[in-house]
C-alpha cells in the first residue's frame, strides 16, 4: 500500500477482557459488541466523519451463528441500512476483519467500515456431531483445524511440543509470563475501554504473579509439559472495534495508517510458529525493517509461542508487548487480533509514541496473520 492510498484506523475501543464464566458470564456476543460499536460511532459522529457506514465486519470463532456482526450492528443502533458480515479465521479473526476492511477501503469501493472482533466463550453454544445409527450425539469443544491426514493437536499440547522442539525452558516461559503480568498490572487501560455490564477493568490481571509463584503451578496440558495456567492465556470474553476509513475522512482524529498486511500458512503440528511467515511476508511487502518497528504486539496465547516467534525473527524483547498481553489480560479468541490494534493505537498515538507498530497472531491449524501500521500524522 502506498501512503496516498492506505486506509487509516481511528476510534479504537474495546471492552474490558472478562474471565469466562465470571463478569460477562451472561452476556452474548451482541451484548459485548454493540456497546463498542456505539462507542466507535459516537467518536466518529463527534468528529464529523460518521456519514455513511458501508459495513460492519467482525471476527468471531464460537458464537451462535446468524451473523453476529449484523445482529450487533442492529443492536448498536447503526441503522437498518448498515450491513454486517462475520469472519472466522480462528484466533486471527479480529485482525483479519480489520485487514478485509482495510483492503476494501484501499480499493476505493468503500469509505468507512467498522471492523474488529467479539467472543463470548461464556455463552458459546454447545455443539454436537450428528449421531451415527443408534449412538448418542458426541459433543465437541472445538471444530477440527485440519483434515484427518494432518496433525491437529490441541493448542496447549502444540505449545508444549513447540517448547520442547525449540528448547524453550519452563523457567524462561515463567519469566516471560511474570513480565506480562507485571507490565499489565502497572498500566491503566481505562482510556481504551468501554465499560460493559458494570465491568470497567480487565479481570484477569494479577500484580502478584511472580516467577516464584508461577513456578509452583503444574503443567496444564501434558504430564511432562511446560505450559501452565500461569504462562498461558485465560479463556476470555470481550470485543474490540476500530473504524477503517480514508485519510480525508479521518483528518480530525488521531489515526494509524495501515501500511500492509499478510496471511500465511505453516505447519499444522506447530501452529505457534504461524506468525513467522506472515511477519516475514508483510515486511517484504512494505519494505519495512523489523528493527524499525517500535512496538510488536503478538497474541500471548502461550509464552512458548511468543518466545519461539521472537527467537526465530530476532525480536528485541523491549518492543514486544511492552504493556503486557494475553497471558495477563486474557484471550477472547475472535476479538484478540483487534485488541492488538487497539493496544497499538493506545501506545502509538500518545505523545512520544513510536512511528511504526506490528500486530500478529498465531492461528490453530497452522496459519499466521500480521499487519504493520504507522502514525498517520
Amino acid at each position: 500500500m502506498t501512503s496516498s492510498s492506505a486506509p487509516v484506523l481511528v476510534a479504537p475501543w474495546r471492552t474490558p477482557i472478562g474471565n469466562a464464566g465470571h463478569g460477562f458470564a451472561g452476556l452474548t456476543t451482541t451484548d459485548l459488541a454493540a456497546p463498542v460499536l456505539r462507542a466507535v460511532a459516537t467518536t466518529l459522529r463527534e468528529s464529523g466523519c460518521s456519514d455513511g457506514v458501508d459495513d460492519v465486519v467482525l471476527g468471531n470463532c464460537l458464537g451462535p451463528g446468524g451473523d453476529p456482526a449484523r445482529i450487533s450492528a442492529l443492536a448498536a443502533g447503526l441503522g437498518i441500512d448498515v450491513p454486517g458480515v462475520t469472519v472466522d479465521r480462528q484466533c486471527g479473526s479480529g485482525l483479519d476483519a480489520v485487514m478485509q476492511a482495510a483492503l476494501r477501503v484501499r480499493s476505493g469501493d468503500d469509505q468507512l467500515i467498522l471492523a474488529g472482533g467479539v467472543e463470548s466463550a461464556s455463552t458459546a453454544p454447545w455443539r454436537f456431531w450428528p449421531p451415527l445409527g443408534d449412538s448418542d450425539p458426541v459433543r465437541y469443544t472445538r471444530a477440527p483445524f485440519a483434515p484427518n491426514n494432518f496433525p491437529d493437536p490441541d493448542m496447549g499440547v502444540a505449545a508444549d511440543d513447540l517448547a520442547r522442539i525449540r528448547g524453550i525452558s519452563r523457567e524462561r516461559q515463567d519469566a516471560y509470563a511474570a513480565r506480562s503480568h507485571s507490565l499489565a498490572a502497572a498500566h491503566d487501560f481505562s482510556s481504551e475501554i468501554v465499560a460493559v455490564g458494570g465491568i470497567e477493568r480487565d479481570q484477569r490481571i494479577r500484580p502478584n504473579m511472580t516467577r516464584e509463584r508461577l513456578a509452583r503451578l503444574r503443567p496444564s496440558f501434558t504430564s511432562d509439559g511446560t505450559a501452565t495456567a500461569g504462562n498461558s492465556c485465560g479463556i476470555s470474553d470481550g470485543a474490540a472495534v476500530l473504524a477503517v476509513t480514508t485519510e480525508k475522512r479521518a483528518k480530525e482524529l488521531p489515526a494509524l495508517r495501515v501500511l500492509g498486511c499478510a496471511v500465511a500458512g505453516s505447519d499444522p503440528a506447530l501452529p505457534g510458529l504461524g506468525p513467522v511467515p506472515a511477519i516475514e511476508k508483510v515486511l517484504r511487502r512494505t519494505g519495512v525493517g523489523l528493527s524499525d518497528i517500535g512496538i510488536i504486539e503478538i497474541t500471548e496465547a502461550f509464552a512458548s509461542v511468543v518466545l519461539a516467534v521472537s527467537d526465530e525473527l530476532g525480536i528485541d524483547e523491549g518492543v514486544l508487548c511492552p504493556q503486557g498481553g494475553a497471558i495477563a489480560m486474557g484471550h477472547p479468541w475472535g476479538a484478540s487480533g483487534a485488541i492488538l490494534l487497539v493496544r497499538l493505537a493506545a501506545q502509538m498515538l500518545t505523545g512520544g509514541g513510536p512511528e511504526l507498530g506490528l500486530a500478529a497472531c498465531a492461528i490453530g491449524g497452522g496459519q499466521g496473520i500480521a499487519m504493520i501500521v504507522e502514525r498517520a500524522w
